[in-house]
């Protein structure tokens, strides 16, 4: 690790080595309105609108029975949030081995604002995402070290080795892996400060992470399973146990249809479930798919949210591309879904179990320096329910300065709850390619809202985000990318 450090901070210094290093700096600054929680003596309050208490102001409270105050949100003063953050991802090889290398992929952040809560994700300062040795050979590929398998069963981060055995002739391919497990979405231990949000229900010890897949492809046919289980290693419990299959069948050119199924074994329910089929000829204007499927969302049963039962819905949806020509194309999308029963003996009131969402979006390309592009998005169902339109301009005044102007609005009516929002947006943005070494990008985004609410408490959120990035990258041949000897190699980008 001391070695790989110092070959960061002198990449001049690797001629004998091969390396590639890309800096992503972002830098963003946003201030919105806070809000401040007020009370006042229960003797003080008025009837407002529909009989309930409010302030003599005209704010809705919350007044609990037998104290003597109820409280509320008044508008508090502007937070300001200024999270910078950046993400080294390095990779060396030629250390005298061949087909090994060594791979980081780090992020740094930190909230320079005066905001009550820090920004997501810059909490710790540090995080590494990736940091491993990989020994590639045509036949098989080893890791060694922080690492993620993105397998159909869901994307799982562990401390430990994998491995990867390929029969190319065969078509065949086999993964195991093993190793102490990430938090979910997470780069951190589920054992870490950043994480804990529920106290003593957090896991002492992190989870002992084991799975593996095997996979055919050939043309007509791609089969694909994966098995996956986590297990506290202090209790010696489950943390989750699952399975999937995954196929992939081309009966006719342009044709393909798809199907995949996973199954909790550790609460012995049906998971996710899809069966889809696409239209994609080789020359053409249209493309096309059409699906069914079902979603049931899956818990780690060390938390409390297995409790609450969470009911899978089933949804047919389809899509449609069209591009006539002449620089215009259109991509539509549509889905219709429905709640299985919930179960519940008793309901509280009467509410949605189906809903539906459809999206549009066209873009026109009217010269080789400026392109045009709108969208519509519309939802509607249980809950919450929301429609906005979307639009923007964008002019290549070089090949290396691009300039763009983007708006938009949102409404979101609210089903149980007051605040329905408007939203309207408008900004504009700016990039850069000053070279293949570098390049640097803007933006500057005003939102401007209205809350609806029978109350005086209908303040706004508005706010105003800046924006800047600069990528840098570093190469030992002149240029960014991967020389070819490394190319060839199995997983490498293409």
């Amino acid at each position: 690790m001391r070695r790989l450090f110092l070959l960061l901070l002198v990449p001049g210094s690797l001629a004998a080595q091969g390396y590639r290093l890309r800096l992503d700096v972002r830098s963003q600054v946003v201030a919105y309105r806070g809000v401040t929680v007020d009370s006042i003596p229960v003797g003080d309050t008025v009837s407002g609108v529909g009989g309930g208490p409010v302030t003599p102001d005209g704010i809705a409270v919350q007044c609990v029975s037998g104290e003597p105050y109820c409280s509320f949100f008044r508008p508090g003063p502007t937070q300001r949030s200024d999270p910078l953050s950046t993400t080294a991802d390095f990779t060396t090889w030629g250390l005298g081995l061949s087909g090994l290398s060594v791979h980081v992929l780090a992020r740094g952040g930190a909230d320079l604002g005066n905001a009550a809560v820090s920004w997501p994700s810059t909490t710790p300062a540090i995080q590494l995402l990736e940091g491993y040795a990989e020994y590639a050979q045509p036949r098989y590929l080893v890791r060694l070290g922080r690492q993620t398998q993105a397998a159909p069963i869901g994307f799982t981060g562990f401390d430990g080795a994998s491995a990867t055995v390929r029969a190319s002739r065969l078509g065949l391919d086999a993964t195991g892996y093993l190793g102490w497990g990430l938090a979910d979405a997470s780069a951190l231990p589920v054992t870490s400060a950043a994480l804990n949000p529920l106290d003593d229900f957090q896991p002492v010890e992190r989870q002992l992470v084991a799975g593996g897949s095997l996979g055919f492809r050939s043309a007509p046919l791609d089969l694909h399973w994966s098995y996956e289980r986590q297990i506290d290693r202090r209790s010696q419990y489950f943390v989750s146990e699952r399975t999937r299959g995954d196929a992939v069948l081309r009966p006719l050119p342009g044709w393909t249809l798809t199907a995949s199924g996973m199954y909790d074994l550790a609460q012995s329910l049906w998971g996710n479930a899809d069966l889809r089929l696409m239209w994609q000829p080789r020359a053409g204007f249209a493309s096309a798919s059409v699906g069914v499927s079902r979603y049931r969302p899956d818990f780690d049963l060390w938390t409390i949210w297995g409790v609450f039962s969470p009911t899978a819905y089933r949804s047919i949806d389809g899509s449609l591309d069209l591009t006539p020509g002449h620089g215009l194309s259109f991509h539509v999308t549509g889905q219709a879904y429905k709640y299985d029963p919930t179960g519940a003996s008793a309901p509280l009131t009467d509410f949605e179990t189906s809903g539906w969402r459809m999206s549009w979006d066209g873009a026109y390309v009217l010269s080789d320096r400026w392109t045009l592009d709108a969208g519509y998005r519309a939802e509607f169902g249980p809950g919450a329910s929301s429609r906005g339109f979307t639009g923007g301009a964008t002019f290549a005044a070089t090949n290396r300065f691009t300039v763009s102007a983007h708006a938009g609005t949102l409404d979101r009516p609210l089903e149980f709850r007051l605040d329905d929002a408007s939203v309207w947006m408008v900004g504009a943005a700016a990039t850069w390619k000053a070279s293949e070494r570098w390049n640097l990008q803007a933006d500057a985004t005003r939102y401007a809202e209205s809350r609806r609410r029978p109350d005086a408490a209908g303040f706004d959120w508005n706010q105003t985000r800046l924006s800047a990035r600069l990528v840098l990258f570093f190469g030992s041949e002149g240029r960014p990318g991967l020389p070819a000897a490394v190319q060839a190699m199995p997983e490498a980008p293409r």
